[in-house]
């Protein structure tokens, strides 16, 4: 804010109207106020001025431009010479307080701010007076975060002994909780660490901390762990006297001007990795420990069942944190990103996060960046202090992965045809990293992974060319377009770098289903030695993804087996009619208008493309219609059923190409810069539905007249998301999906079939769903619609009328897992996919 009468940039602290009325907050707040006003000193925050104003109890207090020294910690460790500058700066704040009767009694890194001037002691909302004990004031209470609710005495890592056991606190619970920050600053880790908060209070009380780092010298590790004592009578008596020490220490042995203190990688892989391998098939996962990567003999394997949440399709991807303590695992499709502690027996869905995937983590494993709902966003979890609210960074209507590194930047694909873009994890400014070569057929930068020197990063290039697709090496200071391409490794998935001990790590990736590791030196940017094979048969997912990570202390997290699914048919109830087919890797089956064939799109993993085939209902036999070394998907059938119209991208973007069921040659029937998707074929043969995307209107829908000029008109052409356009029978209605109420619904609107104008002024539109859908589809009388609930349930919507729409009532069938399906012509079975086992 602006302090008007002073001209000053001050910042305003405000309690929560909705916190108001507790007491305890109020009392806390005024606390601040009273501790803080008293207190005058070039390192802890000023109080200007405190007020209330209606409703609202304000603080105005210092300004301060730079970074908490937890966001600071999260980079790696600092210097020793800045440790004992900062020590020295806060220890003599604390002396301060401590003189003026005021004990601080939350002294942590997320408490201390790092600007040009020093640092800066901040939140003095735990204080208290020396001398006015309050037991309510000393209940001990795990801290939610820098000023949660619920945060009374301290936060639990940097919590005293004393403190723990409600024992009254002075001036050396604060120099322990500051040795704690001073350990933290040293070595990079907590003195004190558990897996629950039980856990971590035992390990306060009664174990010893780790020895420092070797670069540590003796007297600087002899002071910090002095403070860290168990005997408050053991410790510093006084941070006057800590101030002292601090400065002996450094006069002791000082450090050379400049050189820094050997940083421990967090993003260390031991030569040993444990595994956990998920099962596709059975949804499960194990862990297979240390396994030896040069070769030495490996221990026995260890196992154990790791099920997702039921909430979930097959479709899930999964990613370790950094740390290995857990997994994110997301699906899209409105569904919650969830997180599964290692330790736990159930992952944990979090609010807010609905339509979440591709997730991925920060390097201090306390974010997870993922997509949802066309936006880039974030959000802070945790086990023992919960999670935080998402926030939104950038625009991203088909992300295809991110990478975030420790300097706080995130590298993403915000849509399906294009390049890379940085944006910082704070938010801001959007910048473009890598640009798209057309000349050499390149439609994709995807799926981003930084190398340890948080500098370059790999990602995944693809082409609808013969050659050139593959792991390239990308920079964050290159001028996009104008860089010189370097390929790592010809493939067409992702992949990912592990470190190692020695200047040389891994790359992992896949290779006909194996996944493999092959050394790597990220210096020089090349391939080192041969790759060796880590797992048989492991999982490939959507969007040329595998599923698998690797945390920094060496666990490697992947989904295995093979994505066989059976196609069944069932009716009005969900009630198994027969089993159709099983097939390894398809997807998008449609139903032909007699009903005995269904074309659908089957992945080639072996020529690394995809192909349009056809299965005989009766005879219940598969045959490939297309064989293009592309990708080939979405088909849909001519009214006749002589014809299949479809996606490809066999010339850069994804086209529409036509083929005569019977024989003859692929036909290119409409080509565009941008990717097309064709979703119907009106029953008159007059025109093919598709959906377009464009960077400022994102997915739209657009028709061709087919047997006119094949001039493309646009049909909805918003802000927002509108896709699986579906025309009535009788071709007077068009239903579709969109976002525009922030999340997907189902909606009908006119459709005149007229070029140039397809919804007339006065036409109705219909909102169909009422909480969520997607994938819409016309009984082939017309009388109902069918879509899919967020809840996975298949509903069925009465239609009245065709002049005009009027919708009856609507009613669940069946929970289905399948994204897709096929509606038979009388309305009474649909085909779904199923996974084999089922």
């Amino acid at each position: 804010a602006k302090d008007t009468r002073l001209g000053r940039t001050v910042a305003i602290k405000v309690l929560p109207p909705h916190t108001a009325e507790n007491p305890e907050a109020r009392q806390r707040f005024e606390r601040e106020a009273r501790a803080v006003s008293s207190l005058n000193h070039p390192h802890i925050c000023t109080l200007y001025d405190v007020g209330r104003q209606g409703a609202t109890d304000f603080l105005v207090i210092e300004y301060l431009e730079g970074e908490s020294l937890a966001a600071r910690l999260a980079k790696g460790l600092l210097p020793v010479e800045q440790v004992l500058r900062y020590g020295m700066e806060i220890a003599d704040a604390l002396a301060q307080a401590h003189r003026q009767g005021v004990l601080h009694r939350d002294v942590k890194p997320g408490n201390i701010m790092l600007t040009k001037a020093g640092t800066k002691l901040l939140d003095f909302g735990l204080a208290k007076r020396v001398g006015a004990r309050s037991a309510a004031a000393d209940e001990s209470t795990l801290a939610a975060g820098l000023t949660g609710e619920g945060a009374v005495i301290g936060t639990v890592p940097y919590m005293a002994p004393e403190q723990l056991q409600g024992m009254e606190a002075d001036a050396r619970t604060d120099i322990f909780a500051f040795g704690a920050v001073l350990y933290e600053m040293l070595a990079g880790r907590r003195p004190f660490t558990g897996k629950t908060a039980a856990g971590l209070m035992a390990a306060i009380l009664e174990r010893e901390p780790p020895p420092l780092p070797a670069s540590c010298s003796p007297a600087l590790a002899r002071v910090v762990m002095r403070c860290l004592a168990k005997d408050p009578e053991q410790r510093c008596q006084s941070a006057w006297d800590l101030k002292a020490e601090l400065q002996w220490a450094g006069e002791a042995e000082p450090l050379p001007a400049g050189i820094a203190a050997p940083v421990a990688p967090r993003h260390k892989i031991r030569e040993r990795l444990a595994w956990v391998v998920g099962l596709a098939g059975l949804l499960a996962a194990s862990i297979m420990g240390l396994v030896h990567f040069h070769g030495a003999p490996s221990p026995a394997l260890l196992r154990l069942s790791i099920l997702p949440p039921v909430e979930l399709t097959s479709d899930f991807t999964s990613v370790m944190s950094p740390d290995g303590r857990l997994l994110a695992l997301a699906e899209g499709n409105d569904k919650l990103l969830w997180v599964r502690p290692l330790d736990s027996l159930a992952a944990q869905g979090i609010p807010g996060t609905e339509g979440a995937a591709a997730p991925f983590w920060s390097p201090d494993s306390r974010f997870i960046g993922f997509f949802a709902k066309g936006k880039l966003k974030k959000i802070e979890v945790g086990i023992s202090s919960g999670y935080g609210s998402p926030q939104t960074l950038a625009d991203a209507p088909y992300g295809r992965g991110g990478a975030w590194n420790r300097d706080s930047v995130i590298v993403f694909t915000a849509n399906l045809e294009e390049g890379l873009y940085r944006v910082s994890a704070a938010g801001g400014p959007v910048t473009a990293v890598t640009a798209l070569d057309r000349s050499r057929q390149e439609n994709s930068h995807r799926w981003p992974s930084f190398l340890p020197d948080g500098r370059h990063f790999l990602y995944l290039l693809r082409t609808s060319g013969e050659d050139g697709q593959g792991i390239y090496v990308g920079a964050l200071d290159a001028m996009p377009g104008s860089q010189s391409k370097k390929r790592i490794l010809n493939t067409t998935t992702n992949a990912a770098y592990a470190s190692a001990p020695g200047a040389t790590g891994y790359l992992l990736f896949e290779q006909e289903r194996m996944l493999m590791a092959q050394p790597f030196h990220p210096g020089l940017l090349q391939l080192t030695g041969e790759p060796a094979r880590l797992a048989n048969e492991i999982r490939q997912a959507r969007n040329n993804h595998v599923d698998f990570s690797v945390s920094a202390n060496g666990l490697l997290a992947y989904r295995s087996g093979r994505t066989v699914a059976r196609l069944v048919r069932l009716d009005r109830t969900g009630k198994r009619v027969e089993p159709v087919q099983s097939f390894e890797d398809f997807a998008d089956p449609r139903l032909s208008p007699d009903g005995k064939h269904i074309a659908f799109m089957r992945l080639d993993l072996q020529n690394k493309a995809g192909d349009i085939w056809l299965l005989e209902l009766s005879r219940g036999i598969a045959s490939r219609l297309t064989s293009d070394p592309a990708y080939d998907w979405r088909p849909v059938w001519s009214p006749d059923g002589s014809r299949v119209v479809f996606a490809s991208n066999r010339k850069g973007p994804m086209n529409l190409y036509q083929r005569m069921v019977a024989a003859g040659p692929d036909e290119l029937l409409l080509a565009s810069g941008s990717p097309l998707l064709p979703t119907d074929w009106s029953s008159d043969g007059q025109f093919i539905v598709y959906q377009q995307l464009e960077p400022k209107t994102k997915l739209d829908l657009w028709a061709m007249p087919v047997n006119r000029d094949r001039k493309p008109f646009p049909l909805l052409q918003t802000a927002f998301d509108e896709s699986a356009g579906r025309l009535s029978p009788d071709g007077r209605w068009l239903a579709y999906t969109s976002n525009e109420s922030g999340a997907e619904e189902v909606y009908v609107q006119s459709f005149s079939g007229v070029v140039g104008n397809p919804a007339p002024s006065a036409a109705r539109k219909v909102r169909i769903s009422s909480n969520g859908g997607s994938n819409p589809a016309w009984s082939r009388d017309g009388k109902e619609l069918l879509y899919i609930a967020r809840d996975s349930k298949l509903m069925a919507a009465e239609v009245k009328g065709s002049s005009s729409f009027e919708l009856g009532n609507t009613k669940a069938l069946f929970e289905t897992r399948s994204p897709t399906y096929a509606v038979s012509a009388n309305g009474q079975h649909f085909f779904v996919s199923v996974p084999a086992d089922e």
